[in-house]
């Protein structure tokens, strides 16, 4: 598509948008009277108008029934992880008893760990890009430690070439085969937080497999971002959270996927909760732990009711819109940002991928050294984006939400 910088060119591809009505469904902060341009899905998702209907049915249930709303409630509570399974088996690509909703993101994170970091005198290394998000850098740092490893020599930090932002796939593939005698863990993340690079999954996987290690990611940045086929790219695991793309709240639950091929490994390390315990037995309260055959035997605790009801709210919207969909207008609305910042030469440095297939919807922008000033006149201007350390300005257009004139308007306040 050939782009145009004018305000009637913007409009009228809004005009075109198929899923220009699904803005209406979510409720954007206000300045001064009007909608901010929100560009922020990266760091936490609008909420959803439909979250207060699904919260408030299981407050109504848990004052009509008490505990008998386990059992007897209109979505009993018993059952509430298996309401999302299907929806959310679709948006990662995989089968429903390869996910499970529970938990947060940095706790399923380790307790995947558990089970998949096995290591053992020779093969003990675990891979992660060198600026992954710090609560990854955490939890594989403790994890070495809780084995005995020396962090330092267990961890092998991918950086980028010299003068360049993202990895290339071709170096993370090398690295992999110079350490294939010593590697235990390739944990990436999806899309990493802060230059928005989407990695070559499969590529990595297979390389990784390849090389004897376990393979899983850290997907935050790309559930709800990017077309994921987790069961087909033989992935061992995943995790990620709720509350950017997937709209679900602050401090909403987290995914995981476990690979198929593992479920039937009774001799898997992890920890156990009666929640992860067949469920067909689960109340006769055996104290012997039978862990069901799916991803839900990682469960150790009963559901979190009220954020998980507004986590089924937002994939209510997804499923009926699909990944196919929503990735087709990303696509375009974030080349129409990315030609809008280079049309009027602003000096900043987009630090993503310009290849639509290794980004997300989110562009980083470079700064220099007045950045936090520039971010802060953007708040003013009632723009909502996110900075990170030390000068990057994070910008992401929303497909579900955001509009062709979001982007142009962002992008005038910026020439101002």
């Amino acid at each position: 598509m050939k782009f145009e910088s004018t305000l009637e060119f913007a409009q009228e591809l809004d005009k075109k948008d198929p899923l220009a009505n699904y803005r209406n469904q979510f409720y954007f902060p206000q300045h001064e009277g009007k909608d901010c341009i929100y560009l922020c899905g990266n760091s936490l998702g609008l909420q959803p108008k439909s979250v207060a209907k699904y919260i408030n049915q299981e407050l109504e249930d848990w004052k009509n029934f008490g505990v008998e709303g386990h059992f007897e409630g209109k979505n009993p509570w018993m059952h509430y992880h298996h309401f999302l399974e299907d929806k959310t088996a679709r948006l990662v690509g995989a089968s429903k008893e390869e996910v499970v909703v529970m938990n947060t993101l940095s706790v399923n994170l380790n307790l995947l760990m558990v089970s998949f970091y096995q290591p053992n005198s020779s093969r003990y290394k675990i891979m992660i890009e060198a600026d992954a998000f710090p609560s990854d850098h955490y939890a594989v740092q403790q994890q070495a430690k809780f084995h005995g490893f020396d962090p330092k020599s267990a961890i092998i930090q991918l950086y980028p070439r010299k003068g360049e932002h993202t990895l290339r796939t071709e170096d993370i593939l090398a690295r992999i085969d110079e350490h294939k005698d010593e590697l235990a863990l390739v944990m990436l993340g999806g899309v990493n937080y802060y230059t928005g690079q989407f990695f070559k999954l499969k590529e990595i996987t297979d390389a990784g497999h390849q090389a004897g290690a376990i393979v899983g990611f850290d997907l935050a940045h790309a559930a709800g971002n990017v077309k994921l086929h987790l069961h087909e790219w033989d992935i061992d695991f995943a995790t990620w959270c709720s509350y950017k793309y997937l709209n679900s709240g602050p401090g909403g639950v987290s995914g995981v996927f476990i690979h198929e091929k593992h479920h039937k490994n009774k001799d898997l390390p992890r920890f156990a909760g009666w929640w992860g315990h067949d469920e067909k037995t689960r109340f006769k309260m055996d104290k012997q732990f039978v862990p069901m055959e799916s991803a839900a035997a990682w469960q150790m605790s009963n559901a979190q009711i009220l954020p998980m009801a507004a986590h089924w709210a937002s994939l209510e919207i997804f499923d009926e819109v699909g990944m196919d969909k929503l990735r087709v207008k990303s696509d375009t609305l974030t080349a129409y940002l990315e030609y809008l910042i280079l049309e009027n030469n602003f000096g900043f440095e987009i630090i993503t991928p310009s290849n639509k297939d290794e980004r997300g919807c989110q562009l980083s922008l470079l700064t220099g050294e007045n950045g936090k000033t520039l971010f802060k006149k953007l708040q003013g201007h009632g723009v909502i984006a996110d900075w990170r350390e030390p000068n990057v300005i994070r910008i992401a257009p929303v497909p579900l939400y955001n509009s062709y004139g979001d982007v142009w308007k962002f992008v005038e306040i910026l020439k101002s």
